[in-house]
């Protein structure tokens, strides 16, 4: 039986939850989930020690499915890591971009690569993810199809790289999150930190400008605010929030203590190291 521990993602090996899950944790058990229920769920039942989960893109903005999953998974989110998405139009051995006729790949990768499906005339045909995309293509054997999907895709499911970086926009990148089933808090005083908390407020006017102006009077920047309806109500709101800082900082501490005389059911999520990606981009 292995000893090693696992990491979960969404995908099929070669995803880019794979590559930056490869990339952060390599001496793990990379473990492919067919959707994100499963991710969460292998690491709520004890089958995984961590998943990685995305979270947001800068194209396509957030990743509903996770916003909704996290208030309730009962997981903690304990890491965070930036992927800069590099997208390949891989083939059959023996095709050539003068073969190909379709293109396979999930809905958002074809829309953040229309420049080189005009620019080829191909048909887009849509797949689960970008690196089943891959695996399809190589299963089907026909030169007139191709896949777009990162390049570990080619490595794994042996196609030829017909074209490289073949996205829209150089600057296409995901954030994802490393959540744990234990609550690991970032130490206080030892760099930049990131604390990421749910909270409801009531359905009242100004309840949201109250909940928030203790964040704006200590200063702390508010880097994520995300709502949702909460049980299919229009009586109240749960919101999604991250900010810079540890809740030991006397500053994130006051803007805490004030939000809870405004809102309900305040939950940290996580409290974790910022990726060095924040500072590069600010």
């Amino acid at each position: 039986m292995s000893t090693k521990q696992r990491i979960a993602y969404q995908g099929e090996p070669g995803a880019n939850s794979h590559i930056v899950a490869r990339e952060h944790y390599p001496e793990w058990e990379a473990v492919a989930c067919a959707s994100f229920e499963d991710a969460f769920a292998a690491v709520t039942n004890g089958d995984a020690d961590l998943a990685m989960i995305p979270i947001d893109n800068s194209i396509a903005g957030r990743v509903s499915d996770i916003h909704h999953f996290l208030p309730t998974s009962g997981l903690h989110i304990v890491a965070e890591h930036f992927l800069r998405i590099q997208f390949s139009l891989l083939g059959v051995p023996g095709s050539s971009l003068d073969t190909i006729k379709t293109v396979h790949s999930h809905v958002h990768a074809l829309g953040q690569c229309r420049k080189i499906i005009k620019q080829y005339g191909l048909t887009p045909i849509i797949s689960g993810d970008t690196a089943g995309a891959a695996r399809e293509v190589a299963d089907a054997a026909d030169p007139s199809q191709a896949a777009i999907s990162p390049p570990l895709a080619a490595e794994i499911y042996g196609l030829d790289v017909l074209a490289s970086d073949v996205e829209d926009e150089d600057h296409n990148t995901t954030r994802f999150v490393v959540l744990s089933r234990e609550a690991k808090q970032a130490p206080a005083g030892n760099g930049p930190t990131v604390t990421s908390f749910i909270f409801n407020v009531r359905n009242l006017p100004a309840a949201l400008y109250k909940a928030l102006g203790g964040f704006a009077t200590n200063g702390v920047n508010m880097t994520k605010l995300e709502s949702y309806m909460v049980g299919g109500e229009f009586t109240a709101t749960q919101f999604l929030a991250e900010v810079d800082g540890h809740p030991e900082d006397t500053h994130l501490r006051r803007a805490l203590e004030e939000l809870e005389f405004f809102t309900t059911d305040v939950k940290i999520l996580g409290v974790y190291p910022a990726d060095p990606f924040r500072s590069l981009n600010p």
